[in-house]
């Protein structure tokens, strides 16, 4: 049915844009790009390095440098040049969980399982601390907790019920999520990330929770600004979405260099959370054991990301790039498996694919393995910055006139469905074309909208081709986005053999056609901290 469902909207996109240019397909290689992608592919092999072997990839933690010279020394392996960790400008402090350990002592013993939040301090050994309940409301009402929080460890009187959800954790598209998809309309320019756009929105939330934005969120800061001048062990966060054993736990705080350590503040699950408040408002004692012992890097605050490149062949066309990328840094509390270790290693995958194939690229064909994605797509901002122009200013580096194109994956395990224009409407008949060679892999499915919250944002927003691949939803947002559950048993290895090969495909093509992928006009400047890039 699917196939079907493919093939109908692919005559339909012929049909209602008149007269297409015919791309020049390759298909003996295109049977070659499958053949090695789908029948030897060594994806799940890299992404065991990325995972398992390094740990969690925190950026400039200890395991993002592991994940990231594994990858620059496997790269050169392959024969790719230039492979190197490349600086894109200060980040900040890394940081290192070596410790933790929370459990109820009173009114009888529990384990519990808790993530402190990435760049906080720990607890200078094992504490046990009594719970006290505090309730916010404005920053006047603090005052009856002055002098009462030393040796304490903090929850906030704000009981969540969990509601038990009937719906399952993962799912894939329908044909009417794909066709729904394919007969959008164009989208209005737009000052801010769309609201649809789940990572975005949650980004943009998150940034602003960490700024102390909103009136309650300023008092939580002024709160642990107390708490720290009182001698408070930590405190406690929560939140429905974090039950059943899934906590989403991200940063605590500043982690620029001269940035304050941050207060002790600990995820734990929803019921713990609610069971320990319920015990503390009844006036039953809780005592919590608790030992964190985290540690800071700050000997070098440069950000790093990876980058290598086969070089092109064509003596016009060899200075011109066609790039791939994907975010190599994660969360803390897993192993950042799907959340990005999947896009980085299918990333890899095509580019070793192609190398194996023996292509004979035109252009030359580059690589992108991105850190601090998760603080603000920091990492190919400031390769963007540095290499092609500023958004702030639009002024053209030269390299800007020599890119054709950009892919970027980054929306977990699930296979392509297809890919967003970004608005790039000229675009739409040339994918369709890319594609239909691939009808018996993946859907194909073009749409003009936009989506957002992950790196190709970086090339879009200076004008160049960046494209981000329609992936199937699986269990991504649910249960695995940036919580203790993004591990390697998450991910689906049939359909990262799918991404690699499709992405391997469609850089091929980029590679080889005569001209340069379509641009849309180029935007206005945007100052430093304008919303929307």
């Amino acid at each position: 049915m699917r196939k079907i469902t493919s093939f109908i909207v692919l005559l339909l996109l012929s049909f209602s844009s008149g007269i297409i240019a015919q791309e020049k397909i390759d298909n003996a290689m295109m049977e070659k790009i499958k053949t090695e992608g789908l029948k030897n592919s060594q994806v799940m092999d890299i992404i065991f390095h990325l995972t398992d072997a390094s740990g969690n990839r925190l950026t400039n933690s200890p395991g993002y440098f592991r994940a990231a010279n594994y990858a620059k020394d496997k790269l050169a392996s392959w024969g790719l040049k230039t492979a190197k960790l490349d600086p894109w400008g200060e980040f900040g402090k890394g940081w290192e969980l070596e410790k933790s350990y929370l459990a109820v002592t009173a009114p009888y013993y529990k384990s519990l399982e808790a993530y402190p939040k990435a760049w906080c301090g720990g607890t200078n050994g094992l504490k046990n601390a009594e719970v006290i309940a505090i309730t916010l409301k404005d920053s006047a009402s603090l005052d009856e907790y002055r002098g009462k929080l030393k040796g304490k460890i903090i929850v906030i009187d704000r009981l969540d019920a969990y509601t038990q959800s009937f719906k399952a954790d993962a799912h894939r598209y329908a044909d009417s999520d794909l066709v729904k998809m394919a007969n959008a309309q164009p989208q209005a320019p737009r000052a801010q990330p769309n609201p649809n756009d789940t990572a975005a929105a949650r980004r943009m939330r998150e940034q602003f929770a960490q700024r102390g934005g909103g009136g309650q969120q300023r008092v939580l800061a002024i709160l642990k600004e107390l708490a720290v001048s009182e001698g408070a062990v930590a405190m406690l966060s929560s939140s429905p979405r974090f039950h059943d054993g899934t906590l989403f736990t991200q940063g605590g705080g500043g982690y620029k260099g001269t940035d304050p350590e941050n207060f002790l503040d600990i995820v734990v699950g929803i019921e713990d959370y609610n069971t320990i408040l319920r015990l503390t408002k009844a006036g039953i004692a809780v005592k919590l054991d608790a030992d964190v012992k985290t540690k800071f890097y700050a000997k070098d605050l440069q950000g790093y990301n990876v980058i290598a490149e086969i070089p092109g062949t064509d003596p016009k066309l060899k200075d011109e790039i066609v790039m791939i990328g994907a975010h190599l840094d994660s969360w803390h509390t897993g192993t950042g498996a799907t959340d990005n270790a999947a896009g980085s290693s299918v990333m890899m995958e095509a580019i070793r694919i192609l190398k194996t194939i023996g292509i004979n690229n035109k252009r030359t064909i580059r690589i992108g393995l991105w850190g601090g994605e998760e603080e603000g797509l920091l990492g190919s901002r400031g390769y963007v910055k540095k290499t092609f122009a500023d958004p702030a200013t639009m002024q053209l580096l030269p390299e800007h006139e020599k890119f054709s194109s950009y892919f970027n994956i980054d929306n977990g395990t699930g296979k392509v469905r297809g890919i967003y224009l970004q608005g790039n409407a000229a675009c739409k008949d040339i994918f369709a074309q890319w594609f239909a060679p691939l009808k018996d892999i993946t859907d194909g499915t073009i749409t003009i909208s936009n989506t957002g919250g992950t790196d190709h944002q970086s090339f879009d927003g200076i004008g160049l081709p960046g494209f981000q691949f329609i992936q199937d939803p699986m269990e991504y947002d649910t249960r695995t986005h940036h919580s203790n559950m993004d591990v390697y048993d998450h991910l689906s290895a049939d359909d990262l053999k799918q991404i690699a090969t499709v992405v391997a495909a469609f850089v091929y093509d980029a590679s080889q056609r005569d001209q340069k992928l379509p641009r849309k006009e180029l935007p206005q400047p945007r100052p430093a901290g304008a919303r929307g890039f």
